[in-house]
């Protein structure tokens, strides 16, 4: 299966699919324009997280990302518009703002959602939902991980500061009870802080290809940054946003994610 250059997908031989939506930074040229400031659109990526993770495919997971910013289309927000989190802030399909509210488009500009949906987020599905497909064909039962970051401090989205570890498994509708009580073993014998479906309860992704019945099993985790870049917590500017990766810093939550990954090989072998 061929897939357009913004797609990159490692296919591997294990019964475990790595998913990482947001670590895009690249603008494309035809909504650069548009847009206040190159910086404020790249401000909200996971930022290093395929740094983080780059040791997945050696443990035989197929690794899907793609390299578009999530400022040109959310993949890992419902198509429908539907909200994931009724009541509370976020941010869109097409998002119009940062998660600080601060206004990503120049006035007048609006994006252009159906245009954007199937140039960049339905090339990324139909990669992902190969992957998985392919995995679970061949193994029977397949784990998803899905791997997400996000500054620990950001009042329009939640209040305080947030857990190192923020666990969703659509509240426990996305995989097996067991599986997720070992991501969370995992979370709680190390120094971090972890939560499970707090403000986090997974994306469309964990949402929607989530389905135990059929052998698919889905976890998102959402790291507060602090967990693995150093991070000044507060309001950031250009000056200091994002501080650079270290990976002497990041190497205690790197052991704990090694840990999480090889915990969901083992539950899809386990279950095959």
């Amino acid at each position: 299966m061929s897939h357009p250059d913004f797609i990159t997908v490692h296919r591997g031989t294990a019964p475990l699919v790595v998913s990482l939506p947001h670590t895009g930074t690249d603008i494309p040229e035809e909504i650069a324009g548009d847009l206040v400031s190159p910086w404020m659109a790249r401000k909200d990526a996971d930022w290093w997280i395929e740094k983080l993770y780059d040791f997945a495919a050696d443990l035989g997971a197929s690794v899907v990302r793609t390299s578009v910013s999530r400022t040109a289309i959310d993949v890992n927000r419902d198509p429908s518009g539907v909200s994931l989190y009724p009541g509370q802030a976020t941010t869109e399909l097409c998002p119009t703002t940062t998660f600080d509210g601060e206004p990503l488009y120049k006035e007048g500009r609006a994006p252009d959602v159906a245009m954007r949906r199937a140039r960049w987020f339905d090339p990324y599905h139909a990669a992902l939902e190969a992957e998985i497909e392919h995995a679970r064909s061949v193994h029977g039962t397949v784990s998803l991980y899905d791997c997400h970051s996000i500054r620990s401090v950001i009042p329009r989205l939640f209040e305080g500061t947030l857990p190192n570890f923020n666990i969703g498994t659509n509240s426990g509708a996305s995989c097996a009870p067991e599986l997720q009580a070992e991501v969370e073993r995992i979370c709680d014998a190390t120094s971090f802080s972890r939560v499970s479906n707090g403000r986090f309860k997974g994306g469309y992704i964990t949402r929607h290809y989530g389905a135990p019945e059929r052998g698919v099993h889905a976890v998102q985790m959402e790291l507060a940054c602090r967990t693995y870049m150093p991070e000044e917590l507060g309001p950031v500017g250009p000056q200091d946003w994002p501080s650079d990766y270290d990976p002497a810093y990041a190497a205690p939550c790197r052991a704990a994610v090694t840990d999480i990954l090889k915990a969901c090989l083992a539950f899809a072998r386990s279950h095959a």
